[in-house]
């Protein structure tokens, strides 16, 4: 049975454009020249940080010994051993990215994800920061974060990166992180340093999926959940409860040895009637909800594993409903 964690990260950036003037017979710039100067570098710098899609296509380094260039948000390149058939992988994290002025020039950096896999069991993870140089896309500067780690939540505070993970702890076996923790970084020039969170590590619990409630976004990979009904769950010490599209449910959790495993109970719930396509979905959550072996965390939302009829493994993908405005 295998475990759902991947994740990458990557971004940072900022321009100067600098003119200079010629000095003739000695005299100064007029102040025509200086406006012109001006002019010229106003249009050049853009209007905001990079875009995922532009980042999708730029030349990130740090990950290997020469810079990889992405195509569509994606690199693979030749194997390392010209024997073998694994070759290095690198692609953007989808949909994550943040904003912010990092280096206080007033211009915004874009941080994003990047996960690298050379074939063997482990799945890197990079953050990289991404601006401009003049009107051309830079890689600032790309810094690891780690095997295998969870994305839980992610932000900029202030000039700091700061990234809610769930790491190997010690005492973890590389498949099974069990420790949670925040990371955090600044851009100092053109390198980004790892720095104190000043928030202490904890173990990975289900007191940690408490507070939000998940809405299902998908009953496995590439299998979206509708927008309606909402399918939902939440989480309280030993015991979870819902919405499944039709009723209300709840039931008991328990955890297992391993950080991560979980034990899903009988559920209860109400009784009523609704169209046949609603009850369809709704028996197909409750189901595999039944079937969850562990949870863990993708790219800031919950990944709840179930085990299907065939021994293989699916994923429904949850999203914290933002607090209303």
């Amino acid at each position: 049975m295998t475990r759902n964690t991947t994740f990458r990260l990557l971004f940072l950036t900022g321009f100067v454009i600098l003119s200079a003037g010629f000095l003739a017979c000695g005299q100064a710039d007029t102040p025509a020249e200086d406006e012109s100067a001006e002019a010229m570098t106003v249009a050049t710098q853009p209007a905001g940080p990079p875009s995922l899609d532009e980042i999708g296509n730029a030349t990130i380094s740090g990950i290997y010994d020469e810079p990889v260039q992405l195509q569509g948000g994606k690199y693979e390149g030749e194997p390392f051993d010209p024997d073998g058939a694994s070759r290095p992988t690198v692609g953007l994290v989808e949909d994550f990215i943040l904003t912010g002025d990092l280096d206080g020039d007033g211009a915004e950096e874009a941080v994003t994800m990047l996960w690298e896999t050379s074939g063997g069991s482990g799945t890197f993870t990079y953050l990289a920061a991404m601006g401009y140089d003049g009107s051309d896309l830079a890689n600032i500067s790309t810094a690891e974060i780690g095997d295998r780690v969870q994305l839980r939540d992610a932000r900029i505070s202030g000039d700091k990166i700061e990234l809610d993970v769930v790491q190997t702890g010690p005492e973890d076996a590389a498949c099974c992180p069990g420790e949670m923790a925040t990371l955090a970084w600044t851009l100092d020039g053109d390198t980004l340093n790892p720095v104190e969170s000043g928030v202490e590590t904890t173990r990975l619990s289900v007191a940690a999926l408490a507070g939000p409630e998940w809405v299902l976004t998908q009953f496995d990979r590439n299998d979206p959940a509708p927008d309606e009904p909402e399918i939902t769950v939440l989480f309280e010490e030993d015991r979870i409860a819902g919405g499944s599209g039709c009723n209300r449910y709840m039931g008991t959790v328990t955890e297992g040895e391993m950080p991560g495993d979980l034990t899903v109970g009988m559920l209860a719930g109400t009784m009523m009637a609704c169209p046949p396509e609603v009850m369809d979905l709704e028996n197909r959550y409750r189901q595999k909800l039944e079937k969850v072996v562990s949870y863990g965390f993708l790219n800031r939302q919950l990944i709840l594993t179930f085990e299907k009829e065939d021994g293989d493994i699916g994923a429904l993908l949850f999203t914290p409903r933002q607090p209303a405005e």
